[in-house]
């Protein structure tokens, strides 16, 4: 009953549901390359398919790097397949704590070299994901079968990486600029990675490639939107990313914000760095308008709308302390199909950042800067498209569904399972 009570309560989201299931999927993932013509790999298999079969091996891959592309040509796919793969096994070291810090920070320092040796393989992990270090050298030799200019990106992205990874291991995250800093080691770079992959083969502009600037914002949009939602789950592992320069001005330490005494400045320190997120947003809207290729755009732009959603969700919510913030599904797919053009997002982040502004508190110590920021993505995000009232169905719509969700709530859930690796994105 709890589901029925769930589906009652937002109705649009069984008729989204229902529509990306009869087709409305062909909208995010298209079959042919926009620019090559190149059919897909595996006979028209859409790399969200190939993606979740990379992450089957990754074995349950961080949602910070989930997205949903169509496949624009093998080669291409398989580039970013690869690029995945040997991120998930720089991510694999890093989060192994039975490796000693004597081998961890090396090991991280040369794993990009690893790329160019074909026996090298990792059989001492402990993590869950151990399989893509055991299993190094299948993932390596695919890397030395790419296209030179696909090895350069993917190596030079890893090293980075790594050395930045190695930094972060025995010191927390202190200041803003080390806050930025961090989510550009370990989400920025993916950013400029892929934009890199993206120029390397032809589907975008060389500028996509060469503005590093807009892909690290792309990055550190999603990283911090993660970093924020995550903080009760992040203090129950003992990890701690929130930067000190900011929660320290409200509580001695981190974790006396999950305290209910402290509930009110935990939601201030929570409002303020959610704020300080909403700064990328305009970069985020510059990177997607200079997006040419149908697939790339959807592979970049839904994680975007799932972030703005989830902050819009977080902000000045006691329950990111309590429990987990998380959007719905039917929400989730809604996003994934309206998410296909440049002004269809600008009216997502307009919408999302208006309900944003509808709960800011007049007493909040960041009021005053979330409302500038707010502002300047108005600027960008001008209302009056087809987007803007997307959630108005008509009352037809609306009945059909109430109808469905007292009839067939049982199979809507098993329907929601079934999308569930396409609306892995936005958890």
């Amino acid at each position: 009953m709890e589901l029925l009570r769930k589906w009652l309560g937002h109705p649009e989201d069984i008729y989204n549901l229902l529509r990306f299931k009869m087709g409305g999927y062909r909208a995010v993932m298209p079959r042919m390359d926009t620019v090559s013509g190149e059919g897909c790999a595996g006979g028209g298999m859409p790399f969200a398919v190939a993606g979740a079969r990379c992450s089957r091996w990754g074995a349950g891959h961080e949602r910070r790097r989930r997205g949903t592309l169509s496949c624009p040509g093998a080669d291409r796919v398989h580039a970013v397949c690869i690029f995945y793969l040997v991120l998930r096994a720089l991510d694999t070291v890093e989060d192994d704590m039975s490796i000693p810090l004597d081998v961890k920070v090396p090991m991280l320092h040369e794993f990009h070299s690893h790329l160019y040796q074909p026996d090298w393989k990792y059989t001492e992990s402990k993590e869950k994901d151990r399989q893509v270090l055991e299993d190094f050298p299948t993932i390596s030799m695919e890397f030395r079968n790419l296209s030179k200019v696909y090895q350069d990106v993917i190596s030079d992205i890893c090293h980075k990486m790594g050395v930045g990874m190695a930094e972060f291991l025995e010191k927390k995250v202190d200041s803003q600029h080390e806050w930025d800093k961090y989510c550009h080691y370990v989400a920025g770079l993916v950013g400029i990675g892929l934009s890199q992959l993206f120029s390397a083969s032809e589907l975008e502009d060389s500028i996509v490639g060469q503005d590093t600037d807009l892909a690290n914002s792309m990055g550190l949009f999603l990283q911090k939107t993660n970093i924020i939602r995550d903080y009760l789950e992040d203090q129950l592992e003992g990890r701690e990313f929130w930067p000190r320069e900011v929660w320290s001005r409200y509580a001695q330490k981190l974790s006396d914000l999950a305290k209910p005494e402290n509930i009110d400045v935990a939601v201030q320190c929570l409002n303020e760095l959610i704020t300080n997120a909403l700064h990328h947003v305009p970069d985020v809207l510059t990177y997607l308008s200079r997006l040419k290729n149908q697939s790339v755009f959807n592979f970049c732009a839904i994680p975007q709308v799932m972030a703005i959603a989830t902050l819009a969700a977080c902000y000045n919510n006691q329950q990111v302390f309590r429990g987990v913030v998380k959007i719905r599904k039917g929400q989730a797919v809604t996003l994934m199909m309206d998410a296909t053009n440049i002004q269809a997002v600008k009216a997502i982040m307009y919408q999302y950042v208006e309900e944003i502004y509808q709960k800011i508190p007049s007493t909040d110590p960041s009021s005053n800067k979330t409302q500038q920021v707010i502002a300047s993505i108005r600027a960008l995000s001008l209302p009056g498209s087809p987007m803007a009232s997307r959630h108005h169905y008509s009352p037809i719509y609306l009945s059909c569904a109430m109808l469905l969700a007292a009839l067939s709530w049982q199979y809507l859930s098993t329907l929601s399972k079934a999308t569930e690796e396409y609306v892995q994105a936005g958890e």
